[in-house]
């Protein structure tokens, strides 16, 4: 059965207050039977399958034909840890960043993953070819400055994000391999042609 879904843009998460982010629902039914929830308590957003955000909190929608989907939160935190607002598969690359409070600069970002610390390139994070052990929690530790003359700095600690990497699919790999093997035997069958063809010239 489908399943109601609740897109956000732009796609990171923990969505951020400052980023001025559009929630749009989808699911079954059509979009004026949409239903809107802020903290579990009923908006007054009916017929609309999308908003702009203006508060944080916690948002979820509700379709007739697939129910409720899960919950997006939204935050005004002084420093956040985002990833991008998509499943994680083994093998993808993904990319964390550290951010200030409405876009203020961060210095002296590290990383770390439960209680090991992560080389990066401040204020961004990035894993190629990830698998399950990169799944956990994740947060960024960063000197925040506030103000225009920046002379309020104060070290932040961003709240924990949890990382979710899914196993790949053993057909998929399958899949893969064979693909590669047919590549290969059709790259082989190639030269060999190329090199009959071209004994058969100076034969001749």
């Amino acid at each position: 059965a489908q399943t109601t879904q609740l897109l956000v843009e732009p796609p990171w998460r923990p969505a951020v207050l400052w980023d001025q982010v559009t929630l749009t629902c989808q699911g079954l039914g059509t979009a004026g039977a949409t239903t809107w929830y802020k903290d579990g308590q009923r908006l007054r957003q009916e017929g609309l399958n999308h908003f702009t955000v203006t508060e944080t909190g916690t948002y979820q929608c509700e379709r007739p034909g697939s129910g409720f989907s899960p919950t997006v939160s939204v935050s005004n935190d002084w420093l956040v840890l985002q990833v991008p607002a998509r499943p994680l598969l083994e093998g993808d690359t993904v990319t964390l960043r550290c951010r200030g409070w409405w876009n203020r600069l961060v210095t002296q970002v590290r990383f770390y993953h439960g209680n090991e610390e992560e080389v990066a390139w401040d204020p961004v994070l990035e894993f190629g070819d990830v698998d399950v052990g990169h799944s956990g929690t994740y947060q960024c530790v960063a000197t925040n400055q506030l103000g225009q003359d920046g002379h309020r700095v104060f070290w932040a600690l961003s709240p924990e994000l949890a990382l979710e990497v899914t196993p790949g699919s053993p057909w998929v790999t399958a899949v893969a391999v064979n693909v590669g093997r047919t590549l290969l035997f059709l790259v082989l069958l190639l030269a060999v042609i190329g090199g009959c063809h071209c004994w058969h010239r100076q034969g001749g």
